[in-house]
């Protein structure tokens, strides 16, 4: 009796562990979503499921609201969500590479960024910044200003920045390698050095395959990295004011890769390494690009940025976001001007 009663448990662990390779049942993630919404430590570990196991399920529109509202309207659990279901619609459409394809794409691609930086036209372009503050953790943003900045990149001096206007108002300022001399969250390092950061040989980044997506219509590859802050040269993050500070960070994030060009159409990063008493207690960035003309040729630049800096303050945490929108890339030595349709306008959630 004892030996049946033992085969029929070994039976059921094997039943148990086959189980968990087929892909969940829309019950499954329904009953996993409601557990992140009450620990939301739990959300890597439904993103590393659904990834792993996939959908057996159609995807509504009710079900992304759905995981939307359970998880604070987080992207990339959607975004997670809608390649498993394209996956389970055409699984060889949206199928992963293999270790050598993998390190080829990779390979190629760190050529192909390098070698385009190399070769960048020198220009000029302008940044619409819309700047916001809430509690940390609300996402209920409250507008603060907005910007129009002009940008220029050359070989010689790299990224030069110079406010044109604050709030529609024009102002008389300084061109610089920033605009940290404005009052409030600022950023940069969008056009040229954070994606020479993630591939140059002193970096010495970690990546690891995680996924595949669709981002404006174009079939990627998604990638982590990781650059440790011994490798990080040159970063860090600060304090501007009384308190101005700065310490230098590592950063972990993601690339989507440009399955067919092998080039890089989204970045993602967080800074680690941050110290446990500073007044900055996380920043996390990410930048979109797609192809711009200058000059009658076609150059892959930032189209969209977002930034967000979480700090301590009067015993509270808040978040501050720069949502960056880059237009009218023209020849270097343009006059940038600044128009009545300059005002930032987020794009709506899908």
């Amino acid at each position: 009796m004892k030996k049946y009663l033992l085969l029929s448990i070994i039976l059921l662990s094997f039943g148990s562990l086959f189980a968990q390779d087929k892909p969940l049942t829309q019950a499954e993630y329904v009953k996993m979503l409601y557990a992140v919404q009450k620990m939301p430590t739990k959300k890597q570990d439904l993103i590393d499921t659904v990834r792993k196991r996939g959908i057996g399920f159609v995807l509504t529109d009710g079900l992304k609201g759905l995981t939307r509202s359970k998880t604070g309207n987080d992207i990339e659990l959607v975004k997670t969500l809608e390649e498993s279901d394209r996956r389970r619609q055409n699984p060889n459409d949206a199928k992963l590479p293999d270790a050598k394809e993998s390190s080829e794409i990779l390979e190629k691609t760190r050529q192909n960024t390098l070698l385009a930086i190399e070769e960048m036209p020198d220009f000029v372009a302008k940044q619409l910044i819309g700047r916001s503050v809430s509690y940390a953790g609300t996402t209920n943003f409250k507008p603060l200003d907005q910007l129009v900045i002009a940008v220029s990149f050359s070989t010689e001096k790299g990224e030069q920045y110079r406010v044109l206007t604050q709030n529609g108002v024009s102002l008389k300022s300084e061109t610089g390698s920033n605009y940290s001399g404005l009052d409030g969250a600022t950023t940069g390092g969008e056009f040229v050095e954070d994606l020479q950061r993630i591939f140059k040989p002193e970096s010495k980044t970690k990546f690891n395959l995680i996924d595949t997506s669709l981002l404006r219509g174009r079939k990627t590859i998604v990638y982590e990295y990781q650059i440790l802050i011994e490798n990080n040269k040159n970063d860090s993050v600060g304090l501007k004011g009384a308190n101005a500070s700065s310490v230098p960070i590592g950063r972990i994030g993601k690339i989507y890769i440009d399955r067919e060009l092998s080039r890089v159409l989204r970045t993602e990063f967080s800074a680690t390494d941050l110290p446990s008493n500073y007044q900055i207690k996380k920043f996390e960035s990410s930048t979109d690009y797609d192809w711009a003309e200058i000059g009658g040729e076609k150059y892959l630049l930032p189209l969209k940025s977002d930034a967000r800096f979480t700090a301590s303050g009067d015993g509270n945490l808040y978040q501050s976001k720069n949502f960056i929108r880059f237009k009218n890339y023209q020849k270097f030595g343009t006059e940038v001007k600044v128009l009545d349709d300059d005002v930032v306008e987020e794009p709506k959630q899908p």
